[in-house]
């Protein structure tokens, strides 16, 4: 049986909301569709690997590569030694997620808003339970605040409580479009990192798509789209009554304006969809009706 929302749980998120989703977390991994290689890491996935961590030396055995000899060992001691790595456990994973007003919106299930906090916060719990490092952006419409990867359950709830509780900046600039939060993201995040971008991917122009393009040539990116029902498929007729920052707002589905906007969609969502596919990017469409827990399930 469905767990029934409050009418605040489908408009605000809270700490412990975000903080419950630790539990559901522990059977996530992550997307691993298309493979690229086994990796040296912890996972098998399409993703960049870690990259290996000297552990010790050790005397060497038949079998052993012999490029992993510890010249400087086996001369002091007489003896061949070879070097023994282990896997490097931790990888960043950030996650950048769309916090400006357009995402405060909804005509079924959760505002946009909400079911981005749940995913990133299954993320998060998700890069914790595998023992990652966890960072992130919050991008609103006027500044962004980045969380710099650190290990640690204190780190994700440092991630959660800038969700629910975000920080606010004196450092303004307009965000009508993604070219200065794609522009920051490069600068923070590091190479070889697992990035999650949560958003509705509004003011994607072409010179955003050639950052997102250079992103994805050192990081690994998962684009998650989130979406209302109504975006993708306007009634055929009638008036409807939204509110927008305590005013009214009348869509008229009968009006030329009311198509080109579905159109304008469905051929923004697919241009998106082909230009992860290109750029060997993993896409991932979210209904705002959507389980935040079973989109994250392999």
């Amino acid at each position: 049986m469905p767990t029934l929302l409050s009418h605040s749980e489908y408009t605000t998120v809270t700490l412990k909301m975000l903080v419950d989703l630790a539990r559901p977390a522990v059977g996530l991994t992550f997307h691993k569709r298309a493979i690229r290689a086994k990796q040296s890491g912890g996972y098998i996935s399409r993703f960049k690997g870690r990259g290996m961590e000297f552990d010790e030396t050790r005397l060497y055995q038949a079998g052993d590569d012999i490029r992993s000899i510890d010249w400087r060992v086996t001369a002091r001691t007489g003896k061949t030694h070879t070097k023994i790595f282990r896997e490097e456990r931790e990888r960043p994973v950030f996650i950048s997620v769309d916090c400006r007003a357009t995402m405060q919106f909804a005509t079924r299930g959760v505002f946009k808003s909400v079911l981005a906090a749940k995913l990133a916060a299954l993320l998060a719990w998700t890069a914790h339970h595998h023992g990652d490092r966890i960072g992130g952006q919050l991008f609103f419409d006027d500044y962004c605040h980045e969380l710099k990867p650190q290990n640690g359950k204190q780190a994700v709830l440092h991630f959660l409580n800038a969700l629910v509780n975000p920080p606010t900046s004196k450092i303004k600039s307009e965000h009508d479009n993604l070219e200065p939060v794609l522009n920051r993201l490069l600068h923070h995040v590091k190479p070889s990192s697992l990035v999650y971008i949560i958003s509705d991917f509004r003011g994607l122009t072409a010179h955003a798509e050639t950052l997102l393009a250079k992103l994805a040539k050192h990081c690994d990116v998962v684009l998650m789209f989130i979406y209302d029902e109504l975006e993708a498929t306007l009634p055929n007729t009638g008036q409807y009554r939204f509110t927008q920052n305590g005013q009214d707002v009348i869509l008229d589905a009968n009006a030329e304006k009311s198509r080109d906007y579905q159109q304008h969609f469905l051929a923004k969502q697919e241009h998106l969809q082909a230009l992860a596919k290109q750029r060997n990017m993993i896409f991932i469409l979210v209904n705002t009706q959507a389980d935040p827990l079973a989109c994250l399930k392999i």
